[in-house]
């Protein structure tokens, strides 16, 4: 299980600045960090909300024991990322409560919604940053939904929801 570390604790602290700070509340963009600690928007578009709320509606009818939620913080060694939606147990939520604000453990399941703004070195980096906050599996939804899942590496169907749909 990831610990949290000197530098998690700065990326946690900035995380709790950024939070707080009221010109930043309603900004219309995903908020991130990056290994700086500095601010990092991306901007969503329709199109790209239709696709998580799509991912969570699946999840709901296919993942059994879990729950997911949209944009969930996590603090990893290049700072905060914010997955487009993940997927967690009560038992891993437990886990993750105790492991600081943003927390240094990721859910079991992190996804992300590609869109223009991205690419696969991108997802690349962001995958292998969950995997190391201890995800077990990310997803990646191609901008034509077809959605591809990695654990140690890409798999055909997810181990932990066996049956969710190649195509969001």
């Amino acid at each position: 299980m990831p610990t949290t570390t000197a530098p998690a604790k700065e990326h946690q602290k900035r995380w709790q600045e950024i939070i707080a700070d009221p010109n930043l509340r309603e900004l219309p963009y995903k908020v991130e960090t990056n290994t700086r600690g500095q601010i990092v928007l991306s901007p969503h578009r329709p199109d790209h909300s239709y696709t998580q709320g799509d991912v969570i509606e699946l999840l709901y009818e296919h993942a059994e024991g879990g729950r997911p939620f949209p944009e969930f913080p996590i603090t990893t060694e290049a700072g905060v990322r914010v997955p487009d939606v993940v997927w967690v147990t009560p038992g891993r939520r437990e886990e993750m409560d105790k492991a600081g604000d943003p927390p240094t453990l990721a859910p079991e399941i992190c996804v992300e919604v590609m869109s223009e703004n991205n690419d696969w070195d991108e997802m690349d980096r962001k995958r292998g940053l969950y995997r190391e906050a201890g995800a077990e599996e990310v997803w990646v939804v191609a901008e034509d939904g077809e959605v591809r899942f990695f654990g140690a590496e890409e798999m055909e169907e997810s181990d932990l929801v066996p049956g969710f749909p190649e195509q969001v």
